[in-house]
């Protein structure tokens, strides 16, 4: 376990593999961790360096007070970033892992040399979708919430045949703490990328499950064609979370695009 000051907070964050390229930086998606990496990071420690990073408001990160803002996520990985004297990256991130990663290519171009954005959008729901959540968690909890909003992480046939991983997903989400979720939800109202996204010159993967009930297939292209250098792919017998459900896919997708890239 490694951790850091930065932008005010402590982050928790993991650093694996070697090479002289450009290193890649995993941002996770909401009520998980840096773990939810682990099958794809395995796969690419052999020829890449990893950083990998638990958001504000969750993991072993520390949980400031709601609200958060996509801007204060791009804030952080920018000012770890710093810590860790890296100067460029590669950002990968998941759901709103991938819009933290849009911002700090907005935000700090300089420090962002390719895109991969997974399950992602530029607008994910509409801020009274992320309202309405944010009221029912603070009334009735995560833990009466919980199986609602998984039903929308993977694709029915990985249920199916992965219980007992559901059933330990389950676990990281109702443990992520209450503040933070609710401080993540309420950037995702908040964030509408739309009309800024054009101005990502940088290479982009966009990657979607094609089973991803909570941001589309349609929506992920949607997003490749908002920008100017990107591709789209989906992933087969996947839904949200390509990257636990399919990490062998997910992680070859990765390979592909960075052998394409003279980074």
């Amino acid at each position: 376990m490694e951790f850091a000051r930065a932008n005010g907070i402590t982050l928790h964050f993991r650093q694996d593999g070697a090479g002289d390229g450009m290193p890649l930086v995993f941002l996770h998606s909401l009520g998980c961790d840096l773990r939810i990496w682990d099958g794809v990071a395995a796969r690419l420690t052999p020829h890449y360096r990893i950083v990998r990073i638990d958001s504000r408001g969750h993991g072993l990160s520390d949980c400031p007070r709601a609200p958060y803002t996509v801007e204060d996520f791009a804030e952080d990985v920018n000012a770890l970033l710093d810590r860790l004297s890296t100067e460029r990256v590669v950002l990968i991130g998941i759901s709103i892992g991938g819009q933290a990663a849009m911002q700090t290519a907005l935000m700090f171009p300089e420090r962002v040399g390719a895109l991969v954005l997974c399950d992602t959008a530029a607008k994910i729901a509409t801020a009274e979708y992320w309202d309405e959540r944010i009221s029912n968690l603070r009334m009735r909890g995560m833990a009466a919430m919980a199986e609602t909003i998984m039903s929308r992480w993977f694709a029915p046939s990985f249920a199916e045949r992965h219980p007992a991983a559901v059933r330990g997903y389950y676990n990281l989400l109702t443990r992520t703490p209450l503040e933070g979720y609710i401080g993540s939800c309420a950037a995702l109202g908040s964030a509408d990328l739309g009309a800024a996204v054009g101005e990502i010159a940088v290479p982009t993967l966009v990657l979607c499950g094609a089973e991803d009930a909570a941001t589309p297939p349609d929506l992920g292209r949607e997003l490749a064609n908002s920008l100017p250098n990107a591709h789209f792919d989906t992933i087969a017998d996947a839904g949200h979370t390509i990257c636990v459900e399919q990490p062998e896919a997910t992680a070859a997708a990765i390979a592909e695009f960075m052998k394409a890239q003279t980074l």
